[in-house]
């Protein structure tokens, strides 16, 4: 997309707005952290939810909710002219990110939220709400300043961390209505994301034939032999200059030592750099036979995630982005990343996507997991600036 801003962005004076906010972020975000949300309890996200929904109101937006049975509802936010209504105005721009973790209810217990030591700690600071609260204060800089030019799209999902089965068409819908996507997930390192790969998740299941292990072993069909071969095969799909990874992560069989294992089944992670890629890897699946014609395998799974490629429009999008950084003193660069994000949905359908917006810190996921304070003004004006486009 061509970027082309109706008028100099005044860097300096959102800079010096998203220091005033800074304490008023860190406190929204702690309230976020504060509210555990897993991804499986609907209850907790829903007040998680509840809780981003009442600052966005007190800010003016317009707020909806996407009621969900399973999982956590859906938090879709405008603020700015309703660009449906009139064809002069310039399409939204949709920012995107979660408010659902992986970490389960009482993990504050052993892992609280604190400030300390220039970071914000605690479970999800970092995946990503965090981000959230960067987001929310971008868009209520850009209101307090006037420099709202066009709608802006915030939506909220509940079920990332799972693979987004619910949000997915969702997030679809509303980005087919917008010029570009920005991605509040974390910085990589200090960079934004302009690639990700694709992700499939695959499980095998082999079937054998049980016998005693000392009287009938002759009469056995060994599932988990069976299941060694196939992990032999899978592993040698894993091809390091295509950038495609294969990797078998948890596997099972077998009752006892005694008995020949009539069941066995591992559970396999393929990560892919290039969209042609997820096809190829699904037929390689569903064409799996057993070394042991004994034996049955039974495959399910597929493609969760297409990639995230480096298209032209989010690279257009990336290099404006760098030049307001240098305004704001700092580089910014772009990487790639093996992870995936609902901004691998976007860029599919051929929308600009430019990821990892949202907060700089370590331990996504890991119990380290902390958001480094002095990168939050920075990166707030940054999208604000962003928006402004």
């Amino acid at each position: 997309m061509q970027i082309t801003p109706d008028a100099p962005v005044p860097m300096r004076t959102l800079l010096a707005g998203a220091r005033l906010k800074q304490a008023g972020l860190v406190h929204l975000a702690r309230q976020l952290v504060l509210a555990e949300s897993p991804s499986h309890s609907k209850t907790h996200v829903d007040a998680c939810v509840a809780l981003a929904a009442l600052r966005a109101r007190s800010m003016g937006c317009r707020v909806k909710l996407h009621r969900q049975r399973r999982f956590g509802d859906l938090l879709e936010v405008r603020i700015g002219p309703r660009s449906a209504r009139s064809r002069d105005l310039a399409r939204p721009i949709l920012v995107l990110g979660h408010l659902d973790t992986v970490w389960p209810v009482g993990t504050l217990e052993t892992m609280p939220c604190r400030v300390g030591k220039g970071r914000l700690w605690g479970p999800g600071t970092l995946d990503m709400k965090s981000g959230v609260a960067i987001a929310l204060t971008a868009i209520e800089l850009l209101l307090e300043t006037g420099l709202l030019r066009r709608e802006i799209v915030l939506l909220l999902t509940s079920d990332e961390e799972v693979g987004s089965p619910v949000s997915r068409p969702v997030i679809e819908g509303i980005a087919k209505t917008c010029t570009a996507v920005y991605v509040v997930e974390p910085a990589q390192g200090l960079a934004y994301k302009t690639a990700r790969k694709g992700i499939g998740n695959w499980r095998i299941d082999v079937k054998g034939k049980a016998a005693h292990a000392g009287v009938d072993f002759e009469l056995g069909v060994n599932a988990i032999r069976e299941l060694a071969h196939v992990i032999e095969t899978l592993s040698r799909w894993t091809d390091f200059k295509r950038g495609i990874t294969v990797n078998v992560g948890v596997s099972a069989g077998g009752t006892t030592s005694n008995v020949v294992p009539a069941q066995a089944w591992t559970e396999v992670d393929v990560r892919f750099l290039r969209a042609a890629d997820g096809p190829r890897i699904a037929r390689k699946f569903a064409a799996l036979q057993p070394a042991d014609s004994r034996c049955k395998l039974t495959v399910t799974g597929g493609v969760n995630r297409p990639p995230m490629e480096r298209s032209p429009g989010t690279v257009s999008l990336y290099r404006h982005a760098r030049a307001l950084a240098m305004e704001l003193g700092f580089a910014l660069d772009e990487a790639r990343t093996g992870g995936g994000s609902d901004g691998n949905f976007t860029a599919a359908l051929g929308i600009p996507t430019l990821d990892g917006m949202g907060a700089v810190g370590d331990g996504a996921h890991a119990h380290h997991e902390s958001v480094v304070l002095k990168h939050l003004a920075p990166r707030t004006a940054l999208l604000a600036a962003m928006l402004i486009i």
